[in-house]
């Protein structure tokens, strides 16, 4: 074997041998930061569970996301103590987010102190609701732009209305983050009216479904709606309400296109 190869080689083998040490960082990088995160949370005072996902995007390169699920009653200063501990902890690792459950609501932590602050006051406001189910409130980026996604269940389409219009419309009752956000409500499993109500992550809302499915739910008894801003889709309870109802919706919202307007039955014949 000539030196040639022999010093190629070795230069191979070292490289093979110092790949793991590069940069600190694991080839499942997402998969090294989950454990990490778990190994350090678990434990933790006040947290049930710790849940992770770690995503290994590339060799040395990923993310992951965990979630600290906090006991039942557990306090909400302590909640705020655990928000703060976690900020403190994503901005510190930057490729890791953060989140919490408590009483049934799942928010994300930022590393902004700030936006922390009005993502644990929505968490207060949800919380203390008797509307409310459950909830998550997650971030997103738009443009390179920070965002907020929610989505709630609530306990029938009356609260649905209600609560959509106190997040996105000065309704009053919780207090939004001063970030854009993209809200979804929807009503529990079994409520009747269903009703599925969601404003987009670039800040459009259902404004014309929304007085189209407010017309005909004053006139007629509807089973279900979703309600978006491309579109409604209604569903009446009788059949023979089905040419009322598509009447109605259309002198509510003449600028809707039609092809966007779906009028059913929960019943046939």
């Amino acid at each position: 074997m000539s030196s040639e190869v022999s010093r190629w080689l070795v230069a191979v083998v070292a490289l093979a041998l110092a790949l793991p040490l590069l940069t600190g960082c694991a080839v499942n990088q997402g998969t090294a930061l989950a454990s990490d995160f778990e190994e350090h949370w678990g434990g933790t005072p006040d947290v049930a569970e710790v849940v992770v996902h770690g995503y290994n995007t590339l060799p040395f390169s990923g993310t992951a996301t965990g979630t600290l699920v906090l006991r039942e009653g557990t306090p909400p200063e302590r909640v705020g103590e655990r928000a703060e501990a976690l900020r403190e902890y994503v901005a510190r690792e930057g490729s890791v987010t953060g989140r919490i459950t408590a009483d049934d609501i799942t928010f994300t932590v930022a590393a902004d102190e700030g936006r922390t602050r009005e993502v644990l006051a929505l968490w207060a406001s949800l919380r203390s609701d008797a509307r409310v189910v459950d909830g998550d409130v997650g971030a997103a980026t738009l443009r390179g732009e920070h965002r907020w996604q929610a989505r709630v269940t609530v306990v029938d389409a009356d609260g649905a209305l209600a609560v959509f219009d106190d997040l996105l419309g000065g309704g009053g009752r919780h207090r939004p983050p001063s970030d854009p956000m993209a809200v979804e409500v929807v009503t529990a499993s079994g409520a009747r009216p269903g009703l599925s109500i969601r404003s987009e992550l670039d800040g459009r809302l259902p404004t014309e479904a929304l007085a189209a499915y407010e017309a005909v739910v004053a006139e007629l008894p509807v089973a279900g709606a979703t309600l978006r801003d491309t579109g409604l889709s209604i569903t009446v309870a009788d059949p023979a309400d089905l040419d009322a109802a598509l009447a109605l919706a259309r002198e509510a919202a003449p600028g809707m296109d039609p092809a966007a307007l779906h009028v059913g039955a929960a019943r046939v014949g």
